[in-house]
């Protein structure tokens, strides 16, 4: 089991360094601060949310963007705000949307039909939510030292393991890991590399790849056991490589 693993760690607010290093974002007001990230998934709601909680941040979810009249409804995980049991009296929860019902099959069909690049189309009609802290002091150390302490990121497994659970997917030949394409790539390759997982970056800009059997072992040991939530093809330790 990896020194710096997700397992023999504890968890910390410092962790969210590891959305940033992929496609999540800062917020700033006054002396507090919040992170959030736009998902493509229920399950990774459902992981987020217990994760930021376990950190003793308040979390919530809200979908974006609907793409159809009436989308599927993925379960939100309970309540859509959440909580640690001794709530920071700085913190607060914003109202959140809820997802609108309905079913999309018919409409991702026709867009299947009605075109050769279907795997495009479904990606489109495919529901997107947000999740969130709430403006909290103790994330206000990370907001002031972020993006400059990107140079010298140390990618924790409870960093990569925040990253997986937003934008982690298997590709062929290894596991990628999304990007906000705004972002400084260099210093996230770097961070990567010194963790023992050397990626590549795709043409588009929007991922990096970590390639080969060996790479994609130590990323699933270093992100430790999958969340039950979490598909387990989705996971490190379930992706072909």
């Amino acid at each position: 089991m990896p020194f710096f693993g997700a397992e023999t760690t504890e968890p910390s607010p410092t962790d969210l360094a590891g959305l940033l290093a992929g496609p999540g974002r800062l917020g700033r007001m006054g002396g507090t601060a919040r992170v959030s990230v736009e998902v493509d998934a229920a399950w990774r709601v459902h992981v987020l949310v217990a994760e930021l909680v376990a950190r003793g941040l308040v979390a919530h979810w809200r979908p974006v963007e609907p793409p159809a009249a009436n989308p599927p409804t993925p379960e939100p995980p309970g309540d859509e705000r959440f909580a640690p049991s001794e709530q920071d009296p700085e913190e607060e929860v914003a109202e959140t949307d809820k997802l609108s019902t309905g079913d999309a099959a018919t409409a991702v069909q026709a867009a299947e039909a009605a075109s050769g690049e279907a795997e495009v189309e479904e990606a489109e009609l495919r529901p997107r939510f947000e999740v969130l802290t709430a403006y909290s002091s103790r994330l206000i150390g990370l907001a002031r030292a972020w993006p400059e302490v990107s140079e010298q990121l140390f990618l924790s497994g409870p960093r990569l393991r925040l990253w997986v659970a937003a934008a982690g997917a298997p590709v062929p030949g290894g596991y990628a890991l999304g990007l906000d394409p705004g972002q400084d790539v260099a210093a996230i390759d770097a961070a990567l590399v010194r963790a023992g997982l050397a990626g590549r970056l795709s043409d588009d800009g929007t991922h990096l790849r970590i390639m080969g059997k060996r790479r994609v072992r130590r990323l699933a040991e270093l992100v430790g056991e999958r969340p039950e939530a979490a598909p387990e093809e989705m996971w490190p330790g379930g992706a072909p490589a």
